[in-house]
């Protein structure tokens, strides 16, 4: 064991496999060091900042003593406590270009190592005494055990050299008897949940991870299949297959939330919902990602960043910032805001074109739309895309405002469009205040923002750039016209 080295990570060639190289501390009375210190590794290292609820130790007898290759469900953290172990590690992991690869090092108390979920890992005893421990991000149960992939130790595809023989070794039956690699079955990658999946977003998702390699790990339901507002429903799955949630589920009839009825089944699912979503994902090490709405804020500021104070104006915006806070609370977690969503299904635009329609042929004289409120679309496909890219580039976990890039306009701006578009009748749009389009209202109305813009600077720090809304405005009116002609 080498004393006083400096905090290093070394990689290893197995992606997410990394030595770490430890400060030892020592003299005459023993040694100290700090076992894992979360700020040096996690934001000096560079490794994945994970949630560790279980610490276990491995007590080894006698010199020998191997221990054989298991990949399991979660990732670990392992160093030696006292005593020295030849290690092996061999990447199990379904689809990983470093399938099959080996890696052997020599663990101390000195050295440690990062192993990420499904790298099979072996350790053989090289002093008698050894012990060596790990911390885990999940909790361990026997019944996990199905759930690991198995490797034998002395396959020659492998071609472990050992320093003790194995016949000489001291090994469990069931660690002699572990497949060859060419029969093994890879250990697959966690599993991806969408709900709300029948809705705008939830198609978009779905439309872009079913072109994804890792298609077959997506899983989608809708409030019909799991209704996750319900905490009686949480045992329909099993938590430990999954590594990320995408909510796309929302209540967003903002008017009707405003009455007795729609109130309750508002908070229900913007609240209640995401609350429990945020538990069980806490619980079990998933990243929960959920979409939110401008309507958190109250429109004052003329551009809203991540770090403004919630300020929300109706019961919607309400419960959505409730679902926010609660969301928050998983550790790992995204929250993406969004305005004026626009995706396959019903939207502003596609009513917009339909009443365009209508004065085309003579049903409407003119249309009222608001000209007070400003802000940009977000289209579904660009926030699926942008969610994709926050899981799969491992972007710092928190709130990130999500809509399109580009110019700031009005609703009255965007039917204006859509109408000549259609039909060339954009001048039948009559721009109007909010309050003198609401006037007649027999229902309730729910306070809207008069600003919806947000900051799109955090994002595109994480190597995301949101499409010119525009732009994609013209396609998707496009779109609207092919289907017209078919």
């Amino acid at each position: 064991m080498e004393f006083e080295k400096s905090l290093e990570a070394v990689e290893t060639g197995i992606e997410g496999l990394v030595v770490v190289e430890l400060t030892v501390h020592g003299d005459s009375r023993g040694w100290f060091k700090e076992n894992w210190q979360r700020a040096k590794m996690v934001g000096g290292l560079g490794l994945p900042d994970r949630r560790w609820v279980q610490n276990n130790v491995s007590y080894n007898l006698q010199r020998g003593v191997t221990r054989g290759i298991h990949a399991e469900p979660w990732d670990k953290f392992v160093s030696v406590a006292t005593g020295s172990v030849f290690g092996a590690w061999v990447d199990l992991r379904a689809g990983s270009p470093t399938y099959g690869r080996v890696y052997t090092t020599t663990l101390d108390p000195s050295r440690a190592i990062y192993v990420p979920r499904g790298v099979g890992n072996s350790y053989q005893a090289l002093e008698d005494g050894t012990a060596y421990t790990y911390l885990v991000d999940a909790h361990w149960s026997a019944e996990l055990k199905r759930t690991y992939t198995f490797v034998n130790l002395a396959d020659p595809e492998l071609a472990i050299e050992w320093p003790i023989p194995l016949s000489e070794a001291e090994l469990s039956e069931a660690d002699r008897n572990h497949p060859p690699l060419k029969d093994v079955a890879p250990m697959a990658p966690r599993r991806t949940l969408v709900t709300g999946a029948n809705g705008q977003l939830g198609r978009a998702v779905r439309a872009l991870a079913e072109a994804r390699p890792d298609a077959g790990t997506f899983d989608y339901c809708d409030i019909d299949e799991f209704d996750f507002a319900d905490p009686a429903q949480y045992g329909r799955y099993d938590w430990s297959l999954y590594g990320a949630v995408i909510n796309c589920g929302a209540y967003t009839a903002v008017d009707a939330a405003e009455t007795p009825e729609g109130r309750a089944a508002c908070w229900k699912a913007n609240a209640t919902g995401p609350a429990l979503l945020s538990r069980v994902c806490a619980e079990h090490g998933i990243t929960l990602v959920h979409v939110s709405s401008d309507y958190v804020f109250d429109g004052t500021r003329e551009v809203h960043d991540e770090g403004e104070p919630l300020s929300p104006l109706s019961v919607y915006g309400q419960s959505k910032a409730a679902g926010d806070l609660a969301v928050s609370t998983c550790p790992r977690h995204y929250v993406l805001r969004s305005s004026w969503v626009i995706g396959d299904g019903k939207n502003f635009v596609r009513t917009m074109w339909g009443l365009s329609d209508r004065v085309a042929t003579g049903e409407l004289p003119r249309v009222t739309v608001v000209d007070d409120q400003e802000g940009r679309l977000t289209f579904a496909d660009q926030m699926a895309a942008a969610i994709l890219h926050l899981l799969d580039s491992g972007a710092p976990y928190g709130t990130y405002d999500m809509t399109g890039s580009g110019a700031v306009r009005t609703w009255a701006d965007i039917a204006r469009a859509t109408f000549d578009a259609a039909n060339g009748n954009g001048g039948a749009v009559t721009p109007v205040p909010t309050a003198e389009y609401y006037a007649g209202a027999t229902g309730p109305v729910a306070p809207r923002p008069a600003h919806s813009a947000l900051d799109l600077s955090k994002i595109e720090a994480t190597g995301f750039h949101p499409r010119d809304w525009e732009e994609e405005l013209v396609e998707y009116l496009g779109r609207l016209k092919e289907e017209r002609r078919g």
